[in-house]
């Protein structure tokens, strides 16, 4: 069986490029098809694999300002050959399940999100732009959903990374999905006895994220805050932050591992479609107080692996510090930690091999 995968853009590392990289080790001789590709910006395990782009590459800012080119990237998509392959997965949150593939080829997409900014964020992208860019987003959005939603009749079969996507897959698309959650390194990421008076977050830095409500909550606080990533809003939530909160930048996995293991309780601000950052920190037996919507309503049990604030905003996050305050030591660390082996590797790999032989066989 000839395999390829897809993903949409391969230009700074997170959940979805860590299960790109998982996939590739279940099918390492599959080569991986994107739009754009930032060498620098990926781990160095990507540069051994057959990477291969689309016409965007030769755009000159498109590894930094890949955004820009949304409206090409349907075309872009679409450009790729997949006539050799006998299967074809796409891992896709924004046009890489728009890919066409011939009657032979089963297309099996493992869905981050239906795009974000056409459905459930796309208020939230254009409310804060002047009337006449907000005009013309609306424009090419209108034009994105048509084809987002014409495209998703291109794959075969879905899968949902998390219960939370299989409801917007089933709303937007109109189709039922198989829930997998994505591979966590449990065997990486594990517990030590060494644990240190912070707080943390590791995250990329860049709006939806609302790492702005941490900082000003923690600049009220006065608690050690370390935070760990790079983005768009890297000089700005710095601007803001007070001698208390630590900007680390971008570190390596063991580095991340380190300050998940020393860590207090790790913060998850935002609403993430699964969030594989909070798994990552429980698997190192530290409970985490996240934003109680999304994915880490299946990925965290409240009052056992940590804590939920209900609304994104400065004073909800305040009061869920100050409980698990005086509740921290009600959390054990080996209860998280057996709570998020059921997110392993193995798990993962066990389930996306059925499915890909049930498919195959039955198409």
């Amino acid at each position: 069986m000839k395999v390829a995968i897809v993903h949409d853009w391969l230009t700074n590392m997170g959940g979805a490029e860590r299960v790109i990289s998982y996939l590739h080790s279940l099918f390492p001789t599959a080569p991986i098809y994107t739009l754009v590709y930032n060498e620098d910006k990926m781990d160095d395990e990507f540069k051994e694999m057959d990477i291969r782009t689309s016409f965007l590459q030769k755009i000159p800012f498109s590894k930094t300002n890949y955004q820009k080119l949304l409206p090409l990237m349907p075309l872009a998509v679409e450009q790729f050959d997949f006539s050799e392959y006998d299967l074809v997965i796409s891992s896709s949150t924004s046009v890489a399940k728009g890919i066409i593939t011939n009657t032979d080829t089963v297309h099996i997409c493992y869905c981050n999100t239906p795009m974000r900014y056409a459905w459930d964020m796309y208020h939230f992208y254009r409310k804060d732009k002047n009337p006449i860019f907000r005009g013309i987003i609306s424009i090419i959005m209108n034009y994105i959903r048509i084809w987002d939603r014409v495209s998703a009749d291109r794959v075969d079969y879905f899968i949902a990374n998390s219960n939370n996507v299989a409801k917007r897959i089933k709303k937007h698309y109109r189709r039922e999905s198989k829930v997998i959650y994505p591979p966590v390194n449990t065997d990486f990421y594990t517990p030590n006895d060494k644990s240190e008076d912070f707080y943390l977050v590791v995250s990329r830095l860049v709006p939806y994220k609302r790492i702005d409500i941490v900082i000003k909550a923690f600049n009220q606080l006065g608690l050690p805050l370390k935070i760990i990533g790079d983005g768009s809003e890297f000089d700005n939530l710095k601007n803001i932050a007070r001698d208390n909160i630590e900007f680390k930048g971008r570190v390596s996995d063991q580095e991340v591992r380190n300050y998940y293991r020393k860590c207090k309780a790790f913060i998850f601000p935002g609403e993430e479609d699964f969030g594989i950052t909070p798994v990552e920190a429980q698997a190192c037996g530290k409970p985490v107080i996240a934003y109680g919507k999304g994915g880490v309503l299946e990925t965290i049990i409240d009052g056992e692996t940590g804590k939920f604030f209900y609304q994104a905003k400065v004073e909800s996050l305040l009061a869920a510090v100050k409980e698990f305050e005086k509740d921290i030591d009600s959390y054990d660390s080996e209860t998280i930690r057996n709570h998020a082996l059921k997110f392993s590797r193995d798990e993962f790999k066990e389930k996306i091999i059925n499915l890909v032989e049930e498919a195959y066989k039955g198409y």
